[in-house]
């Protein structure tokens, strides 16, 4: 009996299916029209998952889920990502909606370029982002003609959407607006990645210029950088 959780064995043919389906109903959703989730169930199970029950679809769903939350991406509200999702199964429902257009997958690597980085972070600013990225506990030194470390833009575009063009260190709007029309912030790490702090989002803040120098070369950087862990909630102590 095919229980839902024994997953590993779906092709890559139902694999894309249900990535169609869930896009389906997303947009749906989206659209704010009534979305009828037994009936598009249905239909899966009378097309490519016709050897699939309606729990196995359901629960398989949630593993999409699981990948758009992964990417801050918004998900269908009826299907709660599921925990504890394999790496191999992850892998191989990321491949399918790769494969199926739903995301690019280029805009979410962690690079050490910051021209790449900023980029990228410009694209995912522009989008939609629900959740909290995950980011990296520990980013990779990368030695070139200067040291960098391997940036997770998501993280970057998440602190800066949540910012919404005020400075989280002196509530001042950001001085100017780009050409872009985005407000000009820039992302510190409270504790340094050169320290072994993380590129997490609970490791970094919006500022603007004047309280980035000020955090790097006043003569009250400490006193300034300890406000922010009161200042700023979602900051934690590394």
């Amino acid at each position: 009996m095919d229980t839902g959780k024994k997953n590993d064995d779906w092709s890559d043919a139902e694999l894309e299916a249900a990535v169609d389906g869930y896009l389906k109903m997303l947009a749906i959703e989206r659209s704010s029209q009534k979305l009828n989730k037994a009936h598009e169930n249905r239909l899966l199970r009378e097309g490519v998952l016709i050897g699939r029950s309606k729990g196995s679809i359901e629960y398989r769903m949630r593993n999409i889920s699981t990948e758009l939350n992964d990417l801050c991406l918004p998900y269908i509200v009826g299907y709660v990502p599921a925990a504890h999702l394999g790496a191999g199964v992850a892998q191989r429902v990321r491949a399918a909606m790769i494969a199926k257009g739903a995301f690019n997958p280029d805009d979410y690597a962690p690079t050490a370029d910051a021209q790449a980085l900023n980029a990228k972070v410009l694209k995912l600013e522009q989008q939609e982002l629900v959740g909290t990225p995950r980011g990296i506990e520990k980013p990779q030194r990368v030695n070139g003609t200067t040291s960098s470390f391997l940036r997770d833009p998501l993280v970057k575009a998440w602190v800066l959407k949540q910012a919404n063009g005020v400075c989280e260190g002196c509530d001042q709007d950001a001085p100017f607006k780009q050409s872009n029309g985005l407000h000009f912030l820039e992302v510190h790490h409270v504790k340094h990645l050169a320290n072994d702090g993380t590129d997490w989002v609970t490791n970094a803040v919006a500022l603007c210029p004047n309280c980035h120098r000020r955090c790097h070369h006043s003569s009250d950087k400490e006193a300034f950088t300890l406000s922010l862990y009161t200042k700023v909630k979602r900051l934690k102590r590394e």
